[in-house]
């Protein structure tokens, strides 16, 4: 049988609490006191602190590995390896935050607002200029394979002022969670890390949603979906096998990306749309909405360490690149790298399709 509590909303810090101290979701409009059952169901704290220790280890290793490896190759490396390079420098920077996540899954946000401010403003920008790196890694790729164009893939200096634009860009979109992010506490329970959104609570949460959303999220995905459907039409009809392969990197990375962490952006949406009124509101509908965003945030975070995986077992230059390091500084027999076989280069019309993975 449910427990019934009665639960109280608190319009000027964005949070309403049951008389038996547990958070719960957001009332109907215009209620202030609505009846909603307990929601005992948590998830396995051991397990995802756990989980998180695991992640931050592998892509502390993986991530620094891939830098090291796409550095090193000063002279070959291409468009695609420079957006790769700042695509494993923002899991790097998020990985770093893993160990606070951990900590106060286990015994709540235990930090205090400033710190609770900088490791929501590294996981948004992780993923923001994930999504968009990857935008612009599909704009890469269409341009050089279906108009075979060799405009940005010549003018290097040019993808550097674009990858500084995608880092600018994602922290303006990260700014509103930077800026109402806060420790906030209950009374008798344990503190966490969320918005503090003052007066007008729902407007401005729909702000944060729906813009980020849209120019974080939906629109590079529209761009994705175009530029890669066209490239592999393209590659499709002029049965260019070699090429490809060359792409599975790039589709693999993308797709790997788009499973952690559309879930989430979808739960996130349901959520948006409930709070706007155009799903029905309902305390059932709040708690499983508010479990889908915990495991999937789950989900999301555990991306951060899956990319080198990808380069290692499908990425033919990276494993030959890593190796060629190893055997400089002695790790390994030149014997063994020789065995390993180098890559052919794999070209195409643009000059410059080929990347170090």
């Amino acid at each position: 049988m449910d427990v019934i509590s009665f639960t109280v909303w608190n319009d000027t810090d964005g949070w309403y609490w049951d008389y038996l101290d547990n958070l719960t979701g957001t009332p109907p409009a215009g209620i202030a006191y609505t009846p909603c059952p307990v929601d005992t169901a948590k998830l396995n704290k051991v397990a995802v602190v756990v989980i998180y220790a695991l992640v931050f280890l592998l892509s502390l290793l993986g991530n620094s590995l891939v830098m090291l490896v796409v550095l090193y190759r000063r002279v070959s490396r291409s468009v695609t390896d420079i957006y790769l390079l700042n695509l494993a420098m923002a899991d790097l920077l998020f990985a770093l935050t893993l160990p606070i996540w951990a900590v106060s899954k286990a015994k709540g946000w235990i930090f205090g607002t400033p710190l609770c401010k900088v490791v929501s403003l590294l996981k948004e920008v992780n993923f923001y200029s994930g999504i968009l790196l990857l935008a612009c890694i599909s704009v890469d790729r269409y341009l050089a394979i279906v108009h075979a164009t060799r405009t940005l893939t010549q003018k290097r200096h040019w993808v550097k002022f674009i990858c500084l634009g995608i880092w600018a860009l994602s922290l303006i979109l990260s700014l509103p969670i930077f800026l109402t992010r806060s420790a906030v506490k209950s009374h008798g329970s344990s503190p966490v890390c969320y918005e503090d959104l003052g007066a007008n609570t729902t407007k401005w949460r729909m702000v944060m949603r729906v813009l980020p959303q849209t120019f974080g999220f939906l629109l590079p995905l529209l761009v994705m979906l175009f530029c890669y459907g066209l490239t592999l039409r393209t590659l499709f009809q002029a049965h260019m096998g070699q090429k490809h392969r060359a792409m599975r990197v790039i589709f693999a990375v993308v797709l790997v990306f788009l499973l952690c962490w559309l879930p989430y952006n979808l739960v996130l949406m349901a959520d948006t749309l409930m709070r706007l009124g155009v799903i029905e509101e309902s305390c059932e509908r709040r708690k499983d909405i508010d479990r889908a965003l915990n495991a999937t945030e789950v989900l999301g975070f555990f991306h951060s360490c899956l990319n080198p995986f990808i380069y290692a077992f499908i990425g033919q230059k990276f494993r030959h690149g890593l190796l060629k390091i190893m055997a400089i500084h002695g790790l390994i027999s030149k014997e063994f790298l020789a065995k390993d076989g180098k890559p052919s280069f794999v070209g195409s019309s643009s000059g410059n399709t080929s990347t170090t993975f």
